[in-house]
């Protein structure tokens, strides 16, 4: 049994989420003892504990320490309250919606999940604003960076959540098995990305592991390219690109991830293709500070202006961050996705783990660009 299973199991009363959240924040640990365990009070044990990651595996004697801050909980999960303007908002986010899943279009800025220093994340508002009928909340499958835009796909159902967790997991090891007709894949999903500058390539495949570097005294992380000669744990990371036009020293890059890695997309354009994305200042910001072609026509730039001012619930402005303005936000956004319409065969019959799904009916799901961007395309045009 994973860690995560085993702390959900013993303490029913903490709301997945946040036990997902501890797992992310590195706040759970595992006692590792070098004796004997059958007499916990001797002094001659020598205990040490170590953090433990949602997916390890757990052993026989094994103990999980949380914060005692959980203890401070209230018996009763509190929703996230929001305003009518809020909950509207919210829903006029949604792409798609049947009994089995629900598609969003996420807007930039907003985190998918809580954090450190984050007070509203979308899946704790999903939970108010897009419940709609459903005894059971909505809940996530896969993950969006909090700068990207685009489609989020959430499940109504455990069932239904359970095989889209397989889909985005499949998508990954299919990848690494060599299936490389599109034909085959169940999930396919596809970006938008301008870059600055332009690949020597039209098209192509990028196969780089990634792995994770500290900085800062283990303060900070980032995601980097590893070759054969570093020792770092690493996982293979394999994206299809293809360019659609360029202007100006910028590129608009249509990206297919098939496999699902923290910053595959940001790291792979960064320095795989030399293209950084606009607006990426944590894998490009040495680009950015050379590149000074921003300058924009005046009467755009008016343009530009008016456009500005527009409140948006949660604090969101979707408006600035276009290449006309002094610090660009980043320009990727998820706007194809491709997956089986799950709610078609929840009709007919219970799904099953021998289910196959690549019977079922396709479904597409796009999500237009947020504002920003489509300026930065038409500027750019």
């Amino acid at each position: 049994m994973t860690a995560l299973k085993w702390v959900l199991r013993c303490c029913p009363e903490l709301p997945r989420s946040l036990v997902q959240k501890l797992f992310r924040l590195r706040q759970v640990r595992r006692e590792f003892s070098e004796g004997s365990l059958a007499d916990v009070s001797t002094q001659t044990v020598d205990c040490r504990l170590k953090r433990v990651a949602a997916k390890d595996s757990i052993n026989l004697g094994d103990r999980i320490y949380l914060p005692i801050t959980v203890k401070e909980l209230p018996s009763k999960k509190q929703e996230c309250r929001c305003s009518s303007e809020e909950v509207n908002f919210v829903r006029a986010l949604v792409l798609h919606k049947d009994d089995a899943i629900i598609g969003v279009n996420k807007p930039p800025g907003m985190p998918v999940q809580g954090g450190v220093g984050i007070s509203r994340s979308f899946d704790e508002v999903a939970i108010t604003c897009l419940k709609y009928d459903h005894q059971e909340n909505p809940r996530l499958v896969h993950r969006l960076d909090k700068d990207c835009s685009g489609i989020l796909v959430m499940g109504r159902t455990q069932t239904s959540a359970t095989f889209l967790h397989s889909l985005f997991r499949e998508k990954t090891v299919g990848a690494l098995n060599n299936d490389s007709d599109s034909r085959k894949r169940l999930l396919q999903r596809k970006y938008w990305a301008l870059v600055i500058g332009s690949p020597r390539r039209s098209k192509g495949v990028i196969s780089a592991p990634l792995g994770k570097v500290l900085m800062d005294n283990g303060k900070s992380d980032r995601i980097t390219i590893i070759n054969s000669s570093q020792t770092i744990p690493s996982h293979h990371a394999i994206t299809e690109y293809q360019v659609i036009e360029s202007h100006h020293g910028y590129t608009w890059l249509e990206l297919s991830p098939l496999t699902g890695r923290k910053h595959q997309l940001r790291v792979h354009c960064a320095e795989v293709l030399g293209t950084p994305i606009v607006g990426d200042y944590k894998y490009g910001w040495q680009t950015h500070r050379k590149f000074k072609n921003w300058q924009i026509p005046n009467s755009e730039e008016n343009f530009s202006r008016k456009l500005k001012g527009r409140a948006l619930p949660f604090g969101l402005d979707l408006d600035s961050g276009s290449i006309s303005d002094e610090q660009p936000r980043l320009h990727l956004h998820s706007n194809q996705v491709l997956l089986p319409n799950i709610a078609l065969a929840l009709q007919n019959t219970q799904l099953s783990s021998g289910y196959d799904l690549s019977e079922l009916e396709t479904l597409e799901l796009i999500a237009p660009l947020p504002p920003y961007m489509q300026k930065s395309l038409d500027f750019l045009k």
